[in-house]
């Protein structure tokens, strides 16, 4: 068997070293992730709730983190079976989308519209306060998405100001 020349090896290790990612010392290797606590979920999805029912609704409001993954449920006392799902589809979309439900309804009969688990229909809302998104809030249960959309966003505000004096 023939030994390698030394110039075969030394390219050889080279191209090895070359396709090997290099990080600089200024990159991180990790990602801090910004989520909302318990109690500041339980606080969306009540306010979202109970907006509903001011209006003679009975609602589910539904928060989620930025996984798309359920941090806290409200759902009215009345409030249709249906509408648990219903709520987490809104703000699940809303959040793998990072825009609110209502804007994308004209692509709800599309692909993309009937992957499970996606529902692009009014109701769903980034929660995006002062630049920075925390989740989604969804809420099913109003006659029309408008209104379940004003709910979730009053679920919103009664957070907003905290979150922002907090950053």
């Amino acid at each position: 068997m023939k030994l390698l020349n030394k110039k075969t090896v030394i390219t050889a290790i080279c191209s090895v070293m070359l396709s090997v990612p290099a990080y600089s010392e200024d990159e991180a290797l990790s990602a801090s992730v910004i989520r909302l606590s318990a109690e500041a979920a339980l606080t969306v999805a009540k306010e979202a709730m109970l907006e509903c029912r001011k209006q003679g609704y009975q609602a589910t409001a539904t928060v989620v983190d930025k996984n798309g993954i359920i941090q806290a449920v409200a759902r009215d006392t009345l409030a249709p079976p249906v509408s648990i799902g219903i709520s987490k589809a809104k703000a699940y979309t809303s959040i793998n989308f990072t825009a609110d439900t209502s804007a994308m309804e004209s692509r709800q009969n599309s692909a993309i519209g009937n992957f499970k688990g996606v529902l692009m229909s009014a109701g769903g809302v980034v929660i995006n306060v002062g630049g920075i998104i925390y989740g989604a809030v969804g809420v099913s249960g109003a006659p029309s998405g408008v209104t379940d959309e004003a709910c979730a966003k009053a679920g919103i505000a009664a957070i907003a100001e905290e979150l922002e004096m907090a950053d």
